[in-house]
């Protein structure tokens, strides 16, 4: 049974929405910073998607009404597996038992509609990123579900208010233990590849032979391609309250200090994306694999941990 929603819940939810455009932005600001580039502004993002939003749209005659669903559908899809999320540190706008696996095939479901839009489009190019994306996301999902099983494990509930809400009944409350910063890191790392960043891949490139998410989504334009953009910060933003959850375990937070915490954790995010993508070229297709396991292993060390 379902508890009605808190204000509180409401409150981060929205912060969380508004907020998340920030996160690319604090990337790139960062990532200039630390190359010794001037870069583009945080608020960056915010002004593509106005401009993209008051743009026409323009639709090629081989796609469907497949590929017009795709960018309402993912941005929906993102925003219902935020509202699982207890993002003020108490309890989320939407929560039932087991919610942590509606909340990772929400993810899926998304993904799934982008790939049939990009199929949608009659281009062998867009397969092709389509293909690799699929790929890539069929490695992430298991380390996923590790995390999650860690969590859950910790919290007693394979619930998400219960994993990251501070009710759980963690073995020292407020302490950081290892095996939480095993997942957390676990998580950043396959954030970076759910969301299609460096090392796996690179949201500015345009070189045909190496994109993935940013060939998938050539055909958009106007307020479909501003929705793609949104939704893929958003889901920057999601993985982002996550890491907070994890790493901040402190019962019963709520209130300005779980909003506040929460943007902390969104400013956290960006910067550290911008850090590595400073520091790291991209990776090779072929390491991608290893690099997604490797990231899956960090989870499956936290988990052997929690088991001892």
């Amino acid at each position: 049974m379902t508890e009605s929603p808190t204000i509180g819940a409401v409150v981060a939810l929205a912060a969380l929405l508004i907020g998340a455009p920030l996160v690319p932005g604090l990337a790139a600001r960062a990532k200039a910073i630390a190359t010794g580039r001037r870069g583009p502004p945080v608020w960056q993002l915010y002004a593509d998607l106005w401009r993209l939003a008051r743009r026409g749209i323009v639709y090629s005659t081989t796609t469907t009404w497949v590929f017009r669903l795709a960018p309402p559908v993912l941005v929906a899809t993102t925003i219902a597996a935020a509202s699982l999320l207890p993002l003020d540190g108490r309890g989320s706008v939407l929560r039932f038992a087991g919610d942590a696996v509606g909340f990772a095939y929400l993810f899926a479901l998304g993904r799934f509609v982008l790939v049939l839009a990009a199929l949608d489009t009659g281009s062998s190019f867009e397969g092709m990123g389509a293909s690799r994306d699929v790929t890539f996301a069929m490695l992430v999902e298991p380390g996923l579900f590790v995390a999650l099983a860690a969590l859950g494990i910790t919290a007693h509930d394979f619930s998400l208010t219960a994993m990251l809400g501070g009710t759980a009944a963690r073995p020292a409350a407020g302490v950081v233990t290892p095996a939480l910063v095993m997942v957390a890191l676990s998580l950043f790392a396959l954030s970076l590849a759910e969301c299609a960043r460096v090392p796996v891949d690179d949201p500015t490139t345009h070189l045909e032979l190496t994109m993935v998410h940013e060939v998938m989504v050539l055909d958009h334009s106007g307020p479909d391609l501003a929705m793609l953009l949104y939704a893929n910060a958003l889901k920057l933003a999601v993985f982002a309250a996550i890491i907070v959850g994890v790493l901040l375990p402190v019962p019963r937070r709520g209130g300005v200090m779980g909003v506040g915490s929460l943007l902390a954790g969104l400013i956290a995010m960006g910067i550290a994306i911008g850090l590595v993508e400073s520091a790291m070229a991209r990776l090779r297709l072929p390491k991608v694999p290893l690099y997604i396991a490797g990231g899956s292993a960090l989870a499956l060390f936290g988990l052997i941990l929690l088991l001892r």
